[in-house]
Formats: structure tokens, sequence, C-alpha cells
């Protein structure tokens, strides 16, 4: 998880080769000074509703914080639906996500200094004393040290910051004395052991009360760490350094930088995601800006403006460059081979990538800035939040949003570079969108999946640090701060060190020499805040102009002046566009199509058929948009297989007092019963079974009739239960699982088989909910006795479902969200591809649930089609182009592999398939050597 920050942007321009404290000192002034660009040809928000928005912003962090501070404090984290802290040890592994859990109040530290920034001064003051009386940083756990690093010691540094300026101005904060800082410099002698490596590269984890290799440790055995991992850590320990004077600190990340520079790919200028701490060698060869290695150029452009190292900037630039030739082919970053920087190495782009927009604004690059952030912002507008993945054509590929800061953080940093109120109009829609989807009566919860407005208990720090600080200056005026936001640099983690520190023990801050460093080429690098002039030429529809374009990039349009073009050509005897699902790879006439339309066939030698389009080969404009056409209908037809067998999640939602539909719980579906997919979703009441487990004839036929049954899994088949409670004259069922502890935070949904026999008598609708879920509504029952649940696909508009009065004042969503139903659209990129393989069985073909975050060792594994299937398998839902020019209706169903399963059998498992389609700039020449190259780095 990292983030672009703020410091360095447009104004005043810096003398070329200006002394480094200059540099700094400047950097706040650039930013701030282009804000008035746009509001001469912009409708404006008027202050008052500028004001009323804060204001909002205000009550939702109270919201959050209140009950962090009631339910969870010192834990380190909310468990927003259980309404309880998450201690480490406590609750079932979540894997790498709980690394940054270290039992040191996470979640206050990180959110000190965004208490400063609301203006909450005396809560911060509170904060302070707690950190100082009961935070522990001696316990006996294993954490991430960039994880602790961002959150941690940034939340101490960001605190003390802040403490000092309010103790300056006299009011608050009289009694510190360094407190703070002091804590902050255990915690850097705690980390500097993870440094203990020949490269100068850090272990990714530390004891931090044994550090490293000791057997106590359990820890220090690991080889591999992420780019991010070890080039995220300059700010925050250069900051230690300059704070404290101790130098060590800034010279351990300066070493961990250098060599990560020195192991670039030296003929693309990228690096990999994941490298060898030991040898230096990349263990993942593909390269981006998102998830491994984002915050890795954020904190090479921000060193240059805490520090002043020129170096630092040279680097970035060199790196920037490489982006934007290879990575970037707007308003897309896609991964692509640090060998073979022209091929892509996945088919999807994850949602770290959002902070990159706020990056290049701080770079002066303006324009695929804008271009980046508005695709995201029509794919937020689709799904309401930005999925934790998606693919090139803009489908869920990892579905969960854990509420993260990236995308609000972009949309400040334009809003401040462009003064545009459009990016007001952005935040609002993220703020009606928290409460709509995410809060709860304890807080706000991830989702687990977008698609159904399913939650998981979880409210991560990063939420508290970063949302409400981004969304919250968003609306803010100069006057509403109570400091000037400009003399601070943001951290990946949006804490805030003071610029003065570039003059503060200057020792370290001159030219870097703790490697051998090529001078580069001046000429390369701007050393100037750019000019406003060129950046927004006297022309106030600049950004919209750049935005319209990819206004109907993710929502189905129609090219309509290709479409007349193409009527006409009909008329005059031409032959209609080839369609998918006539196409055979032995045809010769259809391969001659295919040239012309752009779009080439390349044989693997694993026996894979790949299809590549390069619209500028096409013959004529109107040949490119037939190719296009043509890979999104090959698309449909590779994954139509799979679709009919698929079922996805669904959505059980509590409506009843207190909850009022905010509390929405993942189930599993059935391969029996009403589809609620079809049907009218199934609404009620919840009664126990007796017996609970539901294998036999209820005893308690009065108490469930015209409910629905809670079930207890075990001892018989699913449908025999679904059988009994309706007999019964249950309305419907769910099913709990009786293995305590169970959560499809951890464990992977699946759907209920039936019992073999024909199950068409069972027409009340089923679901799955694990033992954690579960338990939500069991609590629930036994707190409020009657508690009424909607059972449907997707989680419902709760301004349809609520009673209560009051709820039916809500503010309503922005007509904007109404998208989310629509159906996915082509993006006509520069080229596309996808592979032609067997079909895999489902055996071989089921995935486990996708990870909570984003991890470096996540790979793409595409669906496929065989070449042969092609013509067999037309399929009704499959609506392609008509000759007389409508728009093609892409089918938009949810990208999850089902398996079935009996109820006696827990171990299959049903995830996520991945999506085929990949988007590549290629010299295709080269393609086939490339992709022998990617299999044998197992990408």
């Amino acid at each position: 998880m990292s983030e672009a920050g703020g410091g360095r942007g447009f104004g005043s321009s810096v003398p070329q080769r200006a002394p480094w404290s200059l540099v700094a000192a400047t950097a706040a002034f650039c930013l701030v000074s282009a804000t008035s660009v746009w509001t001469a040809g912009a409708s404006p928000m008027s202050r008052e509703e500028k004001q009323k928005l804060g204001n909002q912003v205000l009550e939702m962090f109270d919201h959050a914080y209140g009950n962090y501070m009631e339910h969870a404090y010192p834990a380190d984290e909310l468990m927003p639906l259980t309404c309880r802290g998450r201690v480490r040890g406590q609750e079932p592994s979540r894997g790498d996500v709980d690394d940054a859990l270290g039992k040191f109040s996470l979640t206050l530290i990180d959110s000190l200094d965004t208490l400063v920034v609301l203006n909450k001064t005396k809560e911060f003051e509170d904060a302070v004393r707690k950190v100082l009386r009961d935070v522990n940083l001696d316990n006996d756990v294993v954490v991430s040290v960039f994880e602790t690093n961002i959150r941690v010691l940034g939340g101490l540094l960001g605190g003390h910051s802040l403490a000092i300026m309010l103790k300056e101005k006299g009011e608050y904060m009289q009694w510190y004395s360094d407190e703070l800082l002091q804590m902050a410099k255990q915690l850097g002698y705690k980390l500097l052991p993870a440094f203990n490596t020949t490269s100068g590269l850090p272990y990714p984890r530390i004891n931090l009360k044994f550090g490293i290799r000791k057997p106590e440790a359990r820890t220090g055995t690991e080889t591999d760490t992420c780019t991010a991992c070890a080039g995220t850590l300059i700010l925050e320990f250069a900051a230690l350094s300059r704070f404290t004077g101790a130098t060590i600190f800034e010279e351990y990340a300066r070493k961990a930088l250098d060599f990560l520079w020195e192991k670039r790919q030296r003929s693309s200028n990228l690096v990999g995601v994941t490298i060898n701490i030991h040898t230096g060698d990349w263990v993942r060869k593909d390269s981006g800006v998102g998830a491994g290695i984002d915050s890795y150029y954020e904190y090479l452009l921000k060193a240059y403006v805490l520090l002043g190292d020129d170096s630092f900037l040279e680097r970035f630039n060199t790196h920037y460059d490489a982006i934007m030739r290879y990575i970037s082919q707007p308003p897309l970053l896609l991964d692509v081979h640090i060998h073979k920087p022209m091929l892509n190495a996945r088919t999807w782009m994850d949602a770290l990538l959002a902070f990159f927009p706020g990056l290049q604004v701080l770079k002066g690059d303006i324009r695929p800035a804008i271009e980046t952030h508005e695709m995201l912002y029509q794919v937020i507008k689709k799904h309401n939040f930005l999925p934790e993945a998606f693919t090139t054509d803009f489908r869920v590929h990892w579905a969960q949003h854990p509420l993260r800061p990236e995308f609000a953080e972009s949309t400040y940093f334009l809003y401040k570079a462009t003064g545009d109120p459009y990016y007001l109009e952005v935040g609002k829609t993220l703020i009606e969108n928290l409460n709509k989807y995410a809060r709860v009566p304890c807080g706000f919860a991830a989702m687990k999946d977008v698609r159904t407005g399913s939650h998981e208990d979880r409210m991560d720090s990063f939420f508290l640090a970063e949302m409400f600080k981004y969304l919250y200056l968003l609306f803010a005026d100069k006057e509403d701060v109570i400091f000037d936001i400009e003399d601070y640099i943001f951290t990946t983690e949006a804490h805030l060190l003071p610029l003065w520190l570039s003059t503060t023990n200057q020792r370290l801050s001159k030219k870097n020499t703790t490697s051998e460093y090529t001078e580069l080429d001046d000429s390369n690098f701007d050393w100037t805040c750019p000019n406003t002039q060129i950046l927004f030429p006297n022309d106030p529809l600049y950004a919209q102009s750049i935005r319209e374009p990819l206004k109907n990039v993710v929502d189905k349009s129609c090219p309509r002046g290709i479409i007349r073009v193409r009527e006409e050509s009909f008329r005059s005897g031409a032959k209609p566009p080839l369609r998918a699902r006539d196409f055979m790879a032995t045809n010769p006439e259809h391969l001659e199509i295919l040239k012309k339309m752009g779009v080439s066939l390349i044989h693997l030698k694993d026996g894979r058929v790949q299809l590549v389009q390069h619209a500028i080969q096409a013959a004529s404009p109107i040949d490119a948009e037939d190719g296009l056409r043509f890979m999104q209908e090959m698309i449909e037809l590779s994954s139509q297989q799979q679709k009919e067998q698929q079922l996805p999640p669904r959505a059980v939602q509590i409506v009843s007092h207190p909850f009022f539909g905010r509390v929405v719980l993942t189930a599993g579906p059935a391969q029996f019963g009403l589809d609620l997919s079809k049907h009218k979703e199934t609404r009620g009441f919840v009664a126990s079974s007796k017996p609970y487990n539901g294998c036999s004839e209820l005893t308690n036929p009065e108490a469930v009739m015209g409910k629905i049954a809670l079930i207890q899994r075990g001892q018989c088949m699913f449908a025999e239960k679904a059988r009994n409670i309706q007999n019964a004259g249950a309305i419907g069922g769910i099913v709990i699982d009786d293995n305590e502890g169970s959560s499809s935070d951890t464990a992977p949904l699946f759907q209920m088989a039936g019992d073999g026999k024909d199950t068409d008598d069972i027409t009340i609708p089923m679901l799955f909910l694990f033992s954690k879920e579960g338990s939500i509504i069991l609590d629930a029952i036994r707190e409020y006795e009657e508690v009424e649940v909607l059972l449907s696909d997707k989680a419902k508009d709760r301004a349809a479902i609520l009673k209560d009065p009051e709820m039916e004042n809500e503010e309503q969503p922005s007509s904007e969200n109404d998208s989310q139903n629509q159906s996915a659209e082509q993006i006509a990129s520069s080229s596309q591809e996808v592979d032609l393989v067997d079909q895999e069985s489902p055996e071989e073909s089921s995935l486990n649930s996708h990870p909570e975050s984003l991890s470096p060792a996540d790979t793409d594994n595409a669906a496929s089609i065989s070449p042969s299937e092609q013509n067999s398998n037309p399929t009704e839902n499959h609506e392609t182009t008509s000759l007389d020019g409508e728009c093609t209706d892409l089918d938009n169903q949810l990208q999850e592999q089902s398996e079935t399963e009996e109820d006696s059998n827990p171990n299959v498992s049903w995830g996520k398939k991945v999506q085929p389609i990949d988007s590549i700039l290629a010299d295709w020449n080269e393609d086939i050597e490339a992709f022998e190259m990617m299999e044998k780095d197992e990408l």
C-alpha cells in the first residue's frame, strides 16, 4: 500500500542546479501557485457547499475514529462488523495483511496527524498522551518492515512534526518534550537489524523484540522482498536522522535505494517487482507502477524534494521516461517485462496504481494524470469503488475494496494543480459512496465484493490516516486548516514531514556518494517547476477536453461515425466484417481478413494460438474498428463456456433495526432452489431450526413458518436440509458453517451442491455463511430478538428497503452511480491480445479465493477457449454487432470459477477466474521469443 503525496508542483521557476535547500523551500509554493488557473472558466462549487462537504468528512471521521476508540482501542484495528478490536493472534490469520499489526495501537498512531489536519487539536493532545502511556514497541511479534516504517514510524514522526508546530503556536502541547520523537528513535533502532544483508536491502520482516535470525525471532530466513518494500524508507529514515542528528538511519535507507538503482534493467531502465535481498537477482521480472513497486518511484521524487539531492531526481526522471515509454498506454498503465518492455506481463491493473496521477502532478506531467484519473473514475462510477484489480476491458478481476485512499489522493492533487471544480464533484461522489455502501453502525467496513456490496470485517488504519485527510483538504480553504499545509510534504501514508528538514543536519544531503554513480545528461531533465502557461493554455476547457474522450471508456458507447461509413460500404457491395463466432483458424480467407484488421496469429510452442491486434497495422480506420470488435467478441467466446457454469456469490443484508441494510455479508450460493439472480430477492425474519442441523423433520415448524431458517452445516446433505425447512414452511434458508472461526476473509467461498437426485422440488433460496459471518446474525438475534434479512444477488439500495423514518432522509447518491449495472465496453487501445487454448476441466482450473491485499507473488492465469470450439458454441447471451450497425452488447456477468461441493466435503472451493484479455504494444516480430522468456521466468 503506497500513495503519492505532494510538495513540489507548479509555479515559480527554480534556478537551474538550485541549491538543495532552495529547491525544498520552493516546493510548496510551486504547487499552490497554480490553483487559480481554472476557476475563471469553470462553474465553481459554492463556499457553502464546500463547507457542508468538509463538515460531512469531519462527521465521517468522528464515526470511524470514535468507534475505534470505543470498541477496539488499544487493539491495532477496528473490526466494524463485530464491533471489536483486531488483535494479532486472536483472529484467524490473514497472511501478509496481518504483518502490519504489531500490538502497538496501529490505528491510533496512524491517525495522529490526521487529527490536527481536521482541526481536532484537543483530541490530538489526548491521543498523544494515550500513545505515550499505553503503546509498547517491544512486543514479541513479527511485523513488516515496510508497513511498520510507513505507518508507525511515519505516524510518530508526523505526530511529532505537528506537536512541535502546535507548541510553537502556544495553545496546545505546551507540556510536550519530543516524547513521540524518542519513541520513533526507539522504533528506528528496532528496524535497523533488518538491513544486516550483504546488499543493504532490508529483510521484509523483523521481530520487534528479538530482531533477525535468532531462534526466538521466528524470522530472518526470507530471501526476497518487493521493490517498494526496500525502496520506501528514505523519507521516514532521513527525517528521523534530521530530527535526532543520528545519521545512521538515513545512511541505511540511502544504501538500499542505491542498490535498487544499480540493479535496474539497464536497457529498459525498469525495475522488477521482487528482488533477492542477498544476490540482487530479480525474482519477478514484471514491472509497473502498482503493487510491489509504486512507492519506490514516489520516494525517489520526494527524496529530492525533501533532501535536495540531485541524484534522486536524476534517477526518478530516468525511471519516469521508461514508464511513459513502455508502461503508460493512456489512459491505461500496463505491467511489462523488464527485459522485453514492449510486451505486457499481465492482463489487469491493480488499485494501487491510482496514486500515480498524483505523482504525475508532483512531476508536472498533467495530461496523462488527467487521463488515467478519469479512466479510474469511470471504473468507480461503474462499481461504486475501485476493485483491487480490474482487467483492461474494465471488468472486475479481484472484487475487494479495502477502502483504499489512493484515488482520493490523486483527486486532491489534481484539484490543487488545476483548480478545476470537476474534482470537487469527484470527491463528493467518493463521500456519497462511502456513506451509502461502506458505512456500518461501528465504523466503515471494507467491501468484500464491489459487485454484491458485501462487507468484510475490516477497517485498515490507512483509511483514517489518509482518506479523511485528503477528502477534508480537497474541500478546505486555506483558512480552514490551522497551519500551512504547503510547508510539509506527504509521505506515502500521508504523514506530514516539514520541508525545513532540508536545512537540518546537512552532512548527508550533498551529492550521493554511497555507490558508483554515472552522471546523466542534464538535457533529459527539467530543473524548474513546470510552466503553467504550457500546462494550462488560455483555454478554460483544457482539462475537460482531455477527459471528454474517456467518458465512455468503461460504459457502452457506439462509434456512430465509423458505422455510417461502414453502412455506406455495405450498400456499395462490400462484405460485412468477420464475426468471431464464424472464425476458423484454418480458413485462409479468414486469416487474410484478420491481417487486414491488424490482427495477427502467433502459434506458441505449447500449442496455444494467440491473437494480437495492432490497430496501426490495419488497412483503414474502419478495418481497425472491425478488428477491435472482433477481439472483443473473441474474448466473450473464450469465457462463455465458463460463464454458463458459474454461480457468483450472493448477499445477506441485515435490514432490521439498528442495521437498516448497512451490514452486508458474503454468502455462497446453492446449485438448487430459487436462483436469486433471476428472481426477486427474498426478505424475512430469521429463526433457528430445531434440530439445528436440519437433518430431520423440524420439531418447531411454527417458529420457522414464513421465515428464513438458520441451519447448521453437517451430518447430512444440503439438499436434505433445504427440503426439511421447506416442508416446515420456511421461505428461505441460511446454512451456517459448523467450523468455528471460519470466515470468508480467510477461506475460499463455495457453492452448495445437491444430493445427486432431482432437486426441482426445492423452490426456496438457500445460501451459505461461514461461521464468522453467521455469528453476526446469531449475535444480532441474541441482542435484538427479531432480525430481518434480505437474501439477494447483490446488496440493495438502503433507501429502498429501510423502514426507519430517520433513515429515509439520508442523502441519496448521485445519479452518476446509476451506471453500475451497465455492461463493460471496449476501449480502442492501440493493441489487444487474446489466447485461444484448450478449455481446462473444472478440477484443473479451480482457484482459491484471491488474497486480501496485493502481493508481490501474484500471478496471472488466463481463461481460455479451444479454437475448435469457437464455431460450435455460439450462445444466445452473445449479442454482437449486427449488420445495421448496432452497438456490441458485451456480457458483464461476474467472473468467478465455481465448483460444486457436497456438505461432507469442505475442501472443494470456487474462486475468481482471471480474464483472458491483454492489450499490448509490441514489436510483434519478437513476440514468440518474448513469450518463451516469460514462460521461463514463470510469469
